[in-house]
């Protein structure tokens, strides 16, 4: 029983110790963010020798007169505009899949799974080529029109799979009373579908807050900057960096993703789990 015990403590000693070493440079963001420029790279300990919340002032002023209040606002609209995006083009998808027959569905399931092995820099010159013609670089619209036409075959398939599980004998019930396909799909199928719905929002949210690549692609005004552009700002290629500002506002930006993720983590683990039962 001892040696069963101490083999136990030595494994959570070694997880610990390893836990730490991958958190350490997060963490040391977190504290160098309360240290002086000059002070960051000379320290490397844990513990600032004389914080200040300096950096947190200077970050917060933001670029050319606007503020990273405004690049915050810019962010949680793109990230709420995707999410109901995604959530409603996903989840009909999915119901259409799951739960309905139509000619060629396996086929056209098939397709959209195929689409899941495409590389995501496949189709960049593509979009952006079609979104030049229609005159929508610089606006919010390439990042945003896609999550409504249902291009994420990631969350159609995590749909599709939690969908299954559901009884069919509710859908027979439901139309027995007089339900068609939209009312079942609105009143029994979604309700249902909590944790698939949940853990589509927890991932779509992280996706399109640290999306930095097609935000730099499509947005070059200022007023149109997400926090991901504006923290880019802060490295100056000349050496002028604000390593104070930018471990700020880093870790400002990274209060979201944590309250997201912790507040919903329940729902998230059940849905992933349900998600990938077979039907």
């Amino acid at each position: 029983m001892l040696q069963r015990n101490s083999v136990r403590l030595a494994k959570h000693a070694v997880l610990v110790v390893l836990g730490f070493v991958m958190l350490y440079p997060l963490l040391w963001m977190v504290s160098s963010s309360f240290n002086e420029d000059t002070e960051i790279f000379r320290n490397v300990s844990l513990f600032p020798n004389a914080p200040t919340l300096q950096n947190y002032v200077h970050g917060w002023a933001g670029l050319s007169g606007v503020t990273f209040g405004r690049f915050f606002l810019n962010s949680f609209f793109i990230v709420a505009l995707c999410v109901v995006g995604n959530l409603i083009a996903c989840s009909m998808a999915g119901y259409a899949f799951a739960r309905l027959d139509f000619a060629l569905r396996r086929v056209w399931f098939a397709v959209m799974m195929v689409t899941l092995m495409l590389p995501f820099h496949v189709t960049v010159i593509p979009q952006y080529i079609v979104f030049n013609h229609l005159e929508l670089v610089n606006t919010y619209w390439p990042l945003v029109l896609p999550k409504f036409l249902g291009v994420e075959g990631f969350f159609i398939f995590l749909m599709v799979q939690f969908m299954r599980n559901i009884p069919r004998e509710l859908d027979e019930a439901a139309l027995a009373d007089g339900c068609g396909p939209v009312r079942i799909y609105w009143y029994l199928i979604l309700p249902l579908s909590v944790p698939a719905i949940i853990t589509t929002t927890i991932f779509t949210f992280i996706w399109t807050w640290n999306d930095y690549f097609s935000q730099l692609l499509y947005i070059s005004n200022l007023h149109l900057y997400t926090v991901a552009l504006a923290l880019r700002q802060f490295v100056d290629t000349m050496g002028q960096t604000s390593w104070g500002a930018l471990f700020a506002m880093s870790t400002l930006s990274l209060v979201p993703l944590f309250a997201v993720f912790l507040f919903f983590q329940r729902y998230l683990i059940e849905g992933i789990v349900a998600g990938g039962l077979k039907g």
